[in-house]
């Protein structure tokens, strides 16, 4: 008896197993595909977001640089600083390639960049560093911290209570019982790095964001510019003289800059004790802020310069990273 022979036709489980076997195949390697793909993106969205900051910094550091030559320049006319110079005038937002490029043939390659900044006298604020000198507080710049608390609407302890925390973060500064009481886990406070972080002091931020725009922290004892500085500053730093005689030099150095701190007295009146030492018409330290937009990226930073002569040399520069500061930054 004679065996049939086989079709050579697979059974329909058999057919089954197999096409779902290709299908688990396909999807795999759809998916590692896939996977790879989505990393070359994402490889590919770093690099452009890391050029892109790398172009963002090279550019912010040319526009510090050509501050510093501004101020460089400045230094040539020598004598007084004031808010007539070139260098006080902020530079609203512009294309970057409106003042790089003249020829529209160079503009071309450049990126879709906008610029913006500005220079401020540091000296047109009151510094903190005049608080402590030899590791005591100085009576005399506490009255004028006191009086600036007092103009700006703050508590009279506000003064008290800043001089003593920049007194006790001053190496040397600090008594034996408050170094005695750091050993036994009452740490000292840190020096802030500029007036912005006055919170390290102590102070509520309402008070810091009242204080910022009036107080700054200098690596050195400076006198206040009077032909910068507002009149909440110019009011404190020269007894005698209130918010109303400060507003009126103000309006007068408009006209004419002062050329000397005794040419207040024509304003104010002999009263006014113009002490040399304590206030100027020139200044050594200013801030410079530059705002760049680069396709959706927004790069703001400040930085401190100081100039002696024509030597004008960088301190100190961070970014800002708080959304106040950058709206602030990029305000005129």
């Amino acid at each position: 008896m004679r065996m049939p022979l086989s079709s050579g036709r697979r059974p329909p489980a058999q057919r089954g197993a197999a096409l779902l076997t290709a299908m688990i195949l396909v999807t795999v390697v759809a998916t590692l595909a896939a996977g790879m793909l989505w990393q070359q993106w994402r490889a590919l969205q770093v690099e452009s977001a890391e050029r892109v900051q790398t172009q963002a910094q090279w550019l912010l550091q040319g526009a510090l640089d050509w501050s510093r030559m501004i101020l460089r320049e400045d230094a040539r006319s020598g004598g007084t600083d004031h808010l007539n110079e070139p260098w006080a005038a902020p530079l609203a937002e512009a294309r970057l390639s409106t003042f790089l490029a003249a020829d529209s043939k160079m503009a071309e390659g450049m990126p879709d960049a906008f610029l913006s900044g500005r220079i401020e006298d540091a000296q047109s604020r009151y510094n903190l560093r005049n608080l402590v000198q030899q590791g005591k507080v100085s009576p005399p710049e506490l009255q004028t911290l006191t009086r600036l608390c007092e103009y700006l609407g703050l508590g009279g302890d506000v003064a008290q209570r800043l001089a003593l925390a920049l007194r006790r973060a001053t190496p040397g500064g600090a008594t034996e019982t408050e170094t005695g009481s750091v050993e036994n886990g009452s740490a000292l406070p840190l020096m802030p790095p500029s007036a912005d972080e006055l919170g390290w002091l102590g102070l509520s931020e309402p008070v810091v964001r009242t204080l910022r725009p009036y107080v700054v922290l200098l690596p050195r004892e400076t006198p206040v510019n009077l032909n910068t500085a507002p009149k909440e500053v110019i009011a404190a730093v020269l007894p005698g003289t209130d918010l109303a005689g400060a507003q009126r030099l103000v309006q007068a150095r408009l006209r004419e800059p002062l050329r000397s701190p005794d040419d207040a007295k024509r304003v104010l009146g002999e009263r006014a004790l113009t002490d040399a030492r304590r206030v100027s018409v020139n200044s050594s330290f200013f801030v410079v802020s530059g705002v760049l937009r680069l396709d959706a990226l927004v790069i703001a930073q400040r930085s401190l310069i100081e100039r002696q002569g024509r030597e004008v040399r960088l301190l100190s520069t961070r970014r800002l990273t708080d959304p106040r500061e950058l709206q602030a930054a990029l305000q005129p």
